[in-house]
């Protein structure tokens, strides 16, 4: 395919997208966003958190910077987003399964934003690891 933006075929040829196996960091990317929008709404809306609202603004900005610099070829980050995700999950995890066993019904908006917030951790793990599990595979293949 050629394409030089003015519409004649006189262009660089444009490589096709290629796509790197076990690679899932678009998919943390989004989900960390959603999660710090989720934060700052549930925060804005005065559902009970287990941060205050510092640490519910302080947590959404890291990890819309984690989404950020999120890239297939800086390896480390990946680590950083496992480690961000196995906190959200944990912190979140354990503070909607308190609000459920205190009585909170699923509607309540305390209950569904950290329970959010947890499931959207947890898959965020979950290709975090797979992205991780594929970049050593990658390494012991050469």
């Amino acid at each position: 395919m050629v394409y030089d933006g003015n519409g004649d075929d006189t262009g660089a040829n444009i490589p096709p997208r290629r796509t790197i196996r076990h690679y899932y960091g678009d998919n943390v990317r989004m989900l960390f966003f959603v999660a710090a929008l989720v934060l700052i709404v549930a925060q804005s809306t005065g559902a009970d958190l287990p941060f205050s609202t510092l640490g519910s603004v302080v947590s959404a900005v890291v990890l819309v910077i984690a989404a950020g610099v999120t890239s297939p070829t800086q390896k480390g980050i990946h680590w950083l987003n496992a480690f961000l995700a196995v906190i959200g999950t944990l912190v979140f995890g354990t503070a909607a399964v308190d609000h459920y066993r205190a009585g909170a019904s699923i509607l309540d908006p305390s209950f569904t934003y950290t329970e959010a917030l947890a499931l959207l951790s947890l898959v965020a793990l979950y290709f975090t690891t797979r992205t991780i599990r594929g970049s050593i595979q990658r390494l012991r293949l050469g």
